[in-house]
């Protein structure tokens, strides 16, 4: 069976109370977090910062942060996330002038890199850099705000961007973002997708512990 990763986005949790949200879904069983980096720029709205990802570092969380940036420029603000205690920092291309630039970038301040395409953004990036990604997140949903209905034809995105990884034999984790739950989680771990960001579908649910375990089931379904 895969290695399957739950990812809740706290953009979704009560911001009021984020170190004892994110201790919950944890305790859950959340594999790692999802930061969604917005800058009313490169999408229509505004979040957090480097500030967030140091403040629930010094808080005592200790699993791995995965930082999703949705600004322009991006390497102004990659050496401040890694600072804070970022474990993957992903971007998407179009938000970056030189995008080999900004993966070698990332890696040199000590972070995992990793490049995310919107629905209907071509995949031409990665025949250049697969050797320089430990992550490609596929957005399901159009960047900018949670509680979006899941795009379906983002479904054959995955199963191409699979192919992809399996062809070059690299250890690439295959991410997809926007709409998930437990409805369709098993249907997206079929297509090839190993990892799972649900900000709503989590954070939204009354017992964190049982949403994730009732995700794990259907992934546990999909083989």
């Amino acid at each position: 069976m895969a290695d399957y990763w739950i990812a809740p986005s706290i953009l979704s949790a009560d911001f009021a109370r984020l170190g004892e949200e994110v201790d919950s879904v944890l305790a859950a069983g959340a594999d790692l977090l999802h930061f969604d980096v917005m800058d009313n720029h490169y999408v229509p709205n505004l979040t957090i910062g480097p500030l967030v990802c140091e403040a629930l570092r010094n808080h005592g969380v200790s699993a791995p942060i995965d930082v999703h940036l949705m600004i322009t420029p991006v390497d102004r603000i990659v050496p401040d996330f890694a600072m804070a205690g970022a474990t993957y920092i992903t971007f998407h291309p179009e938000a970056s002038v030189h995008v080999d630039r900004t993966l070698d970038l990332i890696h040199d301040c000590g972070c995992k890199a990793g490049l995310v395409f919107n629905p209907a953004t071509p995949l031409d990036h990665l025949h250049y850099v697969m050797d320089k990604v430990e992550m490609i997140l596929l957005m399901s949903v159009n960047p900018g705000f949670g509680g979006q209905r899941f795009i379906s034809y983002v479904l054959d995105k995955v199963r191409e961007v699979r192919a992809m990884i399996d062809a070059s034999g690299r250890d690439i984790r295959l991410q997809v973002d926007g709409g998930v739950k437990i409805e369709n989680v098993g249907e997206i771990a079929q297509a090839g997708a190993d990892t799972f960001v649900a900000g709503s579908a989590i954070f939204g649910a009354a017992d964190y512990r049982a949403t994730i375990a009732q995700m794990r089931e259907q992934l546990a379904r999909a083989g």
